[in-house]
């Protein structure tokens, strides 16, 4: 695979990406909640595979009826498909955690996930690090180690798939933004989504072939059961509200800085900590709390640190696709990318 292909990385509109941080964190909580009450009565194979066919019978069609900037078929294919797995597999052992851990621990954990964005985007876009950036992640990790609790007897071997998560995750957002606006939001969205529904099943038999299926683990029988209608309009609600998280997130690292945005990721640790505790009662223990606030805290503290500095003023940029709507033409133009500073 090369990256060749893919256009370069455009100027920064760090608005735009934020906004598109936030609405997806909402979606991604909704999305969460919806699984892990689905969990049990349906496998987790088939919890991906329904938000995989609703996507595709949803963006297909929009990407035919939209026209332009909108594709079924993508030069990028490659990329797509990378991020595709990168995400299905990441996913699928972060909600395989569920059953085992409360929703804060398993998502705090997964929030690692914006520190190895940052590292990744040194290492990979050439975003300079400075010695703030480098303290704050270093309080980040520190934050995650607080939570998962290695070496206490709280400790459990499963708190490692949110953390796995959190890496393929980050990798796969690092690959977005190097698609940069050469690409939809929504043919990314369905060559990712869509591509996670042809993944999923030998995913899931090679798991279960792996690993040995007991009653515990009865959430990764590999097995298609018939939702009952409860079930089938769940489904269809995940699929809608996973695919427009998914859109959203896709769209905020394409068109802003991928350091500056990622702390806006951490919206979900509340949203998410807060709707478990209305719902069924999970309170996160003193450790998930602090580690949290650790976690938080320092990206908060890079955002800071971005937006303070005089070079993040960005000028206009060029746009790939604007709103997704019917009647709103598509803007290009040829642009460099925005020039970095170090934190």
């Amino acid at each position: 695979m090369t990256v060749a292909a893919a256009a370069p990385v455009q100027s920064s509109r760090p608005l735009e990406g934020i906004a598109c941080i936030l609405c997806g964190a909402w979606c991604f909580v909704g999305q969460d909640l919806l699984i892990k009450d689905l969990l049990g009565a349906q496998p987790l194979w088939m919890l991906i595979f329904a938000r995989a066919c609703i996507s595709i019978l949803v963006l297909a069609p929009l990407i035919i009826w939209l026209g332009g900037k909108h594709r079924l078929t993508t030069p990028l294919w490659r990329i797509h498909l990378v991020r595709a797995f990168l995400l299905t597999a990441g996913f699928a052992m972060y909600y395989a955690a569920f059953p085992f851990m409360p929703l804060a621990e398993v998502s705090t954990i997964f929030f690692s996930a914006p520190l190895f964005i940052g590292i990744l985007a040194a290492l990979f876009l050439g975003e300079r690090m400075g010695v703030h950036r480098i303290a704050a992640l270093v309080v980040g990790f520190a934050g995650v180690l607080l939570a998962m609790a290695p070496g206490q007897e709280s400790f459990q071997w499963v708190a490692l798939l949110p953390l796995f998560c959190a890496l393929s995750y980050a990798t796969s957002m690092i690959l977005t933004r190097r698609v940069g606006d050469g690409e939809s939001s929504l043919t990314m969205g369905l060559w990712t989504i869509g591509g996670s529904g042809v993944m999923i099943w030998p995913l899931g038999w090679l798991v279960t072939t792996l690993v040995p299926m007991g009653p515990e683990f009865h959430h990764l029988r590999l097995e298609f059961i018939v939702p009952d209608a409860a079930q089938a309009a769940n489904l269809a609600l995940l699929g809608v509200v996973g695919m427009t998280g998914y859109i959203l997130l896709s769209r905020a690292y394409q068109v802003a800085n991928a350091s500056l945005i990622a702390p806006f990721d951490y919206a979900y640790l509340p949203f998410a900590a807060t709707a478990a505790w209305f719902f069924w009662d999970e309170v996160p223990a003193l450790n998930t709390l602090a580690g949290m606030a650790l976690i938080i805290g320092a990206g908060l503290y890079i955002g800071y640190r971005e937006l303070r500095s005089p070079a993040r003023a960005v000028s206009p940029a060029p746009v790939g696709e604007t709103v997704i709507a019917t009647g709103v033409p598509a803007v290009t133009e040829d642009s460099g990318e925005a020039p970095e500073n170090a934190v």
